[in-house]
């Protein structure tokens, strides 16, 4: 009897749970296999960790195994699965899935879950499945509800707020804790977010992340509640995060950890909060948000973000970073001004040919050889090849032959390397003619500030904008 070759897709959600371990699955599944006239390669064991079986997005192993399945090779024509449930316990997802499969004959079988290959064995696998999905929502409602009831309890719910260390399920405050404190009284002292932000960043704080703070995570600490020793807790798993923090689904409680902001000082800030709330400007967007022709192509020399709009009534830009607090140089620039020194720029680059393009990506499928380096080896094999032949190694004759066939090579690469120098200049010159008619449909008063963003970016990758010696910096892509 011919052995078939099968596939083994395994799935834990959470190690410790034993009966879910790999190892028991793809146990179980390589004695089913064997039984049944299967060999199952290691290549073709597919492993997903800690992962949920409610959408297959996450899930890269069972991807990268369908898409082998799917192949015209198809190495396997079965794909063990210790339960259905491994497989998916999103029923929809599940039938899609084993439907394409089926018609590229490759079948999915349950090890524990042996189904009867007639109608009957599909209805009693739609309520597998059924089943599977049914337990996947059931579950989420009782972790949910399990959450809930920790929350009330005053236990952590999720990863320590900056401040705080979290151990033996408690909140700890740490290092970062009088950073916490400096934040509330310089708040009370009139200092705004983004300036609060930007003093942090220049004493060396950064986030968990790594990040310097910003004014988003300054108005964070100063709307959350761990901070006078309260537990934080959207009971739909969206309201803080989306930061409403009036939203009906939040609830606080009492936590078990030690508080680093003493309750007058809360509540003067909340009050301040509200009352600078009310007092600014509501922003609301009108019209179309405005466009500008260099909108998202010129970025920042020291952080490199993108430069966005900060006035309309003087339009200039700014870099976005510095905007939030989390930049420590500013990068303002008129935007009539940086208009002009593109065009400057552009009509100079046709002059000149003196300007950069961004190699081929990998996308395009060129390869860009680096000559000078082979070349160099080449030449480094020369020494060596002499060597040999003075210690004796190679005879007179072998220290020729390989001599004349390296020489050769390099020959021939100094060929490529000056071929290939000679087709840049003439990719450049035909670029040129790209740019001039750029520059001629950008000056054109009638066309818009976005059908020239968009035309600029046919060419452009991106414009730096180095601010100590006031000069942009552009850089082309074919």
């Amino acid at each position: 009897m011919s052995l078939k070759i099968g596939a083994a897709y395994i799935r834990v959600s959470d190690e410790r749970q034993d009966e879910y371990s790999p190892d028991s699955q793809l146990s179980l599944i390589q004695k089913y296999a064997k039984n049944n006239g299967y060999i199952v390669p290691q290549d073709y064991v597919f492993y997903d960790d800690g992962i949920s079986a409610k959408s297959t997005k996450k899930r890269k192993e069972f991807n990268r195994m369908i898409a082998m399945a799917k192949s015209d090779e198809r190495p396997f024509e079965t794909i063990f699965v210790w339960k259905f449930s491994r497989f998916a316990r999103n029923q929809e997802e599940s039938i899609v899935y084993k439907s394409l499969l089926k018609k590229k004959g490759v079948n999915v079988l349950s090890v524990s879950e042996p189904i009867i290959d007639d109608v009957f064995g599909s209805l009693i696998e739609r309520i597998i499945e059924w089943m599977d999905e049914y337990y996947l929502i059931r579950l989420s409602g009782e972790v949910k509800r399990g959450m809930t009831e920790k929350a009330t309890r005053g236990e952590p719910m999720c990863h320590p707020a900056f401040g705080y260390d979290l151990r033996d399920k408690k909140y700890y405050p740490n290092s970062e804790a009088p950073y916490v404190v400096q934040i509330f009284e310089d708040y009370l002292n009139g200092k705004g977010e983004r300036e609060i932000a930007r003093s942090l960043a220049l004493q060396g704080v950064r986030t968990h992340r790594g990040n310097p703070p910003d004014n988003r995570l300054i108005d964070y600490i100063l709307h959350n509640p761990v901070y006078i020793g309260k537990i934080r807790w959207s009971t739909d798993g969206k309201a803080a995060s989306k930061r409403d923090y009036d939203n009906e689904n939040i609830m606080i409680s009492d936590g078990q950890h030690e508080p680093i902001i003493d309750l007058d000082t809360w509540n003067k800030v909340q009050e301040l909060l509200v009352e600078n709330k009310s007092n600014r400007v509501p922003y609301q967007r009108k019209c179309q948000p405005v466009q500008f022709m260099l909108k998202g192509l010129v970025r920042c020399s020291n952080c490199g973000a993108t430069l966005v709009m900060q006035s309309t009534k003087c339009p200039s830009m700014q870099c976005h970073n510095y905007a939030r607090g989390s930049c420590g140089i500013s990068h303002s620039l008129s935007i009539r001004k940086a208009n002009k020194a593109v065009i400057d720029a552009l009509e100079n680059a046709v002059k000149t040919l003196d300007f950069e393009i961004m190699p081929a990506t990998t996308e395009s499928k060129e390869i860009t050889v680096d000559f000078d380096k082979i070349i160099k080896s080449e030449e480094m094999k020369l020494k060596k090849i002499k060597e040999a032949y003075i210690n004796g190694v190679d005879t007179l004759e072998e220290y020729q032959q390989n001599k004349y066939d390296i020489q050769s090579t390099i020959e021939q690469l100094k060929k490529e390397k000056l071929k290939t120098t000679d087709n840049n200049e003439v990719d450049k010159k035909s670029f040129s003619k790209k740019i001039v008619n750029v520059v001629e449909f950008i000056k054109d008063d009638n066309n818009s500030e976005q059908a020239k963003n968009e035309v600029l970016r046919t060419i452009i990758s991106k414009i730096i904008y180095e601010k100590g010696n006031q000069q942009l910096h552009i850089i082309f892509h074919l």
